[in-house]
């Protein structure tokens, strides 16, 4: 069972909580078995039933979940021999990006992406995963560390935005995003992007580049979140539902814009309800446009991703 749910799954949350309290009931091996098996098949219907019709919000809900996969956990599952590189050679090492060269299948790959943390010492430490301007020059110098040696690169998004703060501003933050999508456009790598979270504003689209973009399901992508939206537009945050609906923010949307090439499914019930799944699907994903992307002449693979960046927005 999980240690919180959303508003939306209360439902799910008595069903499961009515499993543990067979433990301590009178019934039978063979009553309390069937029991089991009604109650299981109940929570599965039930968790179908929610998660087929979630609203805009309530989709922004589950990826902002306190129990979703991060990086740290993707990576552990999907790679092997994991090395992390460290700082920017600047500043300091901003600990909201995280980098370093792994292992999936055949490749030697660099992994790059947002990191939230888990515990509150851990989100302190990952700065809720909001990066400064270190973290992104750290992801600069390990995505052109990358083509140096013809490693493709994959990234993993899962931000609600680049750190606003006074101290950002003052080394540069906006620069520094800038920087990146400049150098990743033209980048002579392969690179598949991954939304696996919150693809908040400028600090998503300084991973988020790419010549194939993916979102999990449960997954949104956005230019601001929907309460700084809503207190935009409407001058009141509190209605960020209705911003988050006309933001059309989810994967099915965005895949329907053209701005991503595929949606990767998640567990029933969202990505926090198994790890190990929705990591498979990830890196079966990741395998099957590696194979196809390193088999591009890196030449044409550049002009794809030039002409790519360019058609957004078109009509």
């Amino acid at each position: 069972m999980l240690k919180s749910y959303l508003d939306f799954e209360q439902p799910i949350a008595d069903l499961e909580q009515q499993v543990l309290d067979l433990k301590d009931s009178e019934l039978d091996e063979s009553s309390l078995q069937r029991e089991v098996v009604r109650l299981n098949e109940s929570i599965m219907k039930t968790t179908e039933k929610i998660y087929s019709n979630l609203t805009s919000w309530q989709n922004v809900q589950v990826a902002r979940h306190p129990e979703r996969p991060h990086f740290i956990d993707y990576v552990e599952r999907i790679t092997d021999n994991f090395d992390e590189l460290h700082g920017d050679r600047h500043f300091s090492d901003d600990r909201a990006v995280l980098g370093g060269i792994g292992s999936i299948g055949d490749y030697k790959v660099m992994f790059i992406g947002h990191e939230k943390g888990r515990t509150t010492e851990e989100k302190i430490k990952h700065n809720f995963g909001m990066s400064q301007p270190e973290g992104y020059r750290k992801a600069c110098r390990l995505m052109e560390l990358a083509e140096r040696f013809s490693m493709p690169i994959v990234t993993l998004i899962d931000t609600p935005g680049a750190y606003p703060g006074i101290d950002s501003e003052e080394r540069g933050q906006s620069e520094a995003i800038a920087h990146n999508l400049r150098v990743m456009s033209s980048l002579k790598s392969p690179i598949i992007v991954n939304v696996v979270g919150e693809g908040g504003s400028g600090g998503a689209l300084a991973l988020g580049v790419g010549d194939h973009i993916t979102m999990l399901e449960n997954s949104t992508y956005s230019v601001a979140s929907p309460e700084a939206c809503a207190s935009i537009v409407w001058r009141d945050s509190t209605m960020a539902d209705k911003a988050a609906e006309a933001m059309k923010l989810n994967a099915k949307n965005i895949l329907n814009l053209g701005l991503i090439d595929e949606i990767i499914p998640e567990p029933l019930g969202g990505a926090h309800r198994n790890f190990d799944q929705v990591s498979s699907n990830l890196s079966r994903s990741i395998l099957k446009n590696l194979d196809i992307l390193t088999k591009l002449p890196i030449n044409e693979l550049v002009e794809k991703r030039y002409e790519r960046l360019m058609s957004y927005g078109s009509i």
